[in-house]
């Protein structure tokens, strides 16, 4: 009977090929990738992308002109920031802290307004208002503000912390509300303080979505203002040194060491290391009090 011999497959031309045909063997041939066509500066969906984008900077850049006017006219909001600014100065001179709570979007610019503060020597923390109600009501201590940051005013996590903390400790909100009388967290409690943030029209109307945008982008931008106008009422002109002790690290830590290195053309008085003496000068060593 004859045998027909079929040629063999490229797998099992691989199995019988010894190791260094396979190595010299050429690789099959990929099939070419599909790429999908840049978009050009004329397609309708440039366009489209385009202006969305824009359209979104320019809200939020309105959100944040609309804030900036309404705290140069506003008196609830004018006394709000002096009161803000005037209470947290006070507690960092009685050694206390400030303690910023909040979830969701509002926690994380809440983490962010810490970081800030902290860089520019203020006392802060930041304190999840879940995990408060499991043991970290104890990082209150009496000489403790605390600063709640929630566009609604009604977060129920926070709600349920007031009961909690004491009457005596202060409580700050940056919210949407215009007046403390309306804000649930402020609401029939005293030493309170109101920092309005309120957003000239709601997300969902601006981009047919309620995810926080325009209102985290103006939370940030008071906790801002609130963190560099109590340095600079606690720091005054050292604000500045205490920025960069504080933030060594990173292009900001660099460009900091590079501005405070002599420069070669450095005037006398400008030197930081004196020149070392002459190696045949004898070393005068300064006086028993001088060395004290």
């Amino acid at each position: 009977m004859t045998v027909l011999a079929f040629p063999p497959s490229p797998e099992q031309d691989d199995q019988v090929l010894p190791d260094t045909q396979k190595a010299s063997r050429p690789s099959k041939r990929k099939r070419p990738t599909l790429l999908t066509p840049p978009i050009s500066a004329d397609d309708p969906e440039t366009t489209q992308i385009l202006d969305k984008a824009t359209y979104i900077l320019s809200t939020e850049a309105t959100a944040l002109s609309q804030v900036s006017r309404l705290y140069q006219t506003d008196p609830v909001a004018r006394a709000g920031i002096l009161q803000a600014v005037d209470c947290i100065t006070r507690v960092n001179a009685a050694g206390g802290k400030l303690i910023i709570c909040g979830v969701g979007k509002s926690g994380l610019v809440g983490m962010k307004t810490v970081a800030t503060m902290k860089s520019l020597g203020i006392g802060c923390c930041f304190m999840h208002a879940t995990e408060a109600v499991h043991g970290d009501l104890g990082d209150i201590k009496p000489n403790d503000a605390v600063l709640f940051i929630t566009f609604s005013g009604r977060t129920s996590e926070l709600l349920n912390l007031l009961p909690h903390i004491s009457e005596e400790t202060p409580i700050l909100a940056i919210t949407s509300h215009m007046q403390a009388g309306t804000c649930p967290l402020l609401a029939g409690r005293r030493n309170t303080i109101l920092l309005p943030a309120p957003v000239h029209e709601t997300e969902e109307s601006t981009f047919g979505v309620c995810a926080p945008t325009t209102s985290t982008t103006v939370a940030i931008a008071i906790g801002d203002m609130l963190a560099l106008t109590v340095a600079d009422r606690v720091h005054g002109s050292r604000t500045s040194k205490v920025f960069k002790k504080n933030h060594p690290g990173g292009a900001i830590g660099e460009r900091t060491a590079t501005a405070i290195t002599p420069v070669s053309n450095a005037s006398p008085a400008m030197s930081v290391t004196p020149p070392p003496p002459a190696p045949d000068s004898p070393v005068e060593l300064p006086p028993p009090a001088a060395a004290l």
